[in-house]
């Protein structure tokens, strides 16, 4: 009951589009970004739009008597408008996809790096946590991040954390604050995106999802039921890709040791 034009498909790839078409990907509920009236995928012929922005790009959907499947330009401050209402559960597009996947600069640096994210569950032993396996995120650069007009290979990402409230973990058993205006956005049960306060507009995205991140349905439940994320983050080299979560564990434990681990506790965002 789903259309996907080739246009598309050729902005979210095969892969997605499939999923779609097949309704695995899709909300069996949706309201019509054309009229705006339920719709439900299961018994109405669905159209997916896709609205493009300059860097950004949602998936709505649409009945197929209301529009066609599509591709839609449209201003970038729209569609940061639409991320920031499903953030605060106002009627806004469905789904958000990302056109190219660029590398994702920490804020305010001259040097991108791409950073990683890994998704877990720590254990903290002291504080209101004590006891309670967390929803965490735990953010490592590729490479260096550093301040504008620093030079390459200089790293200023501790710093430029600090700068906006983060703050320093010596131990991952005491969890840190709870950092005023920033949130974790999921939405439809994926890790979407980190919202950060901007002085007199709604949030923006500090960290976007290339696409929508699957997590654990442990990691889902646990962010649900306590409606909170630990962030945590290192510089580059610090971390590493961990398979496991005991591994994982051992790597924060280490780099709070070191000196080298920040973070702070975000409210979730989205369902």
């Amino acid at each position: 009951m789903i259309d996907v034009s080739d246009e598309v498909r050729a902005e979210i790839g095969d892969d997605e589009a499939d999923r779609l078409v097949q309704g695995d990907s899709a909300p069996h509920r949706y309201d019509c970004t054309s009229c705006r009236a339920p719709g439900d995928i299961t018994v109405d012929p669905t159209a997916t739009v896709l609205f493009v922005g300059e860097e950004t790009a949602v998936l709505a959907f649409a009945h197929s008597r209301c529009i066609p499947s599509q591709v839609v330009p449209v201003a970038e401050e729209q569609l940061q408008g639409a991320m920031a209402g499903v953030a605060t559960g106002a009627p806004a597009f469905e789904q958000p996809y990302p056109t190219v996947p660029p590398p994702a600069p920490a804020p305010d640096t001259a040097q991108p790096a791409v950073l990683g994210v890994t998704c877990g569950l720590v254990l903290c032993q002291q504080g209101r946590w004590a006891g309670q396996p967390r929803a965490a995120v735990v953010i490592e650069p590729t490479g260096p991040v550093g301040r504008p007009g620093m030079l390459v290979g200089e790293d200023a990402f501790l710093e430029l954390l600090g700068d906006h409230g983060f703050a320093m973990v010596t131990d991952v058993d005491v969890p840190p604050a709870t950092l005023p205006g920033w949130s974790v956005l999921m939405a439809m049960g994926q890790l979407h995106a980190i919202l950060q306060p901007v002085p007199g507009g709604s949030p923006a995205a500090w960290w976007r999802a290339h696409s929508p991140l699957q997590v654990t349905d442990a990691w889902r439940s646990a962010a649900r039921q306590h409606s909170e994320v630990l962030v945590l983050a290192a510089p580059a080299g610090s971390i590493g890709r961990q398979p496991r979560e005991d591994l994982l564990r051992l790597a924060l434990d280490q780099a709070a040791r070191a000196g080298v681990l920040t973070g702070a506790v975000m409210p979730l965002a989205g369902t």
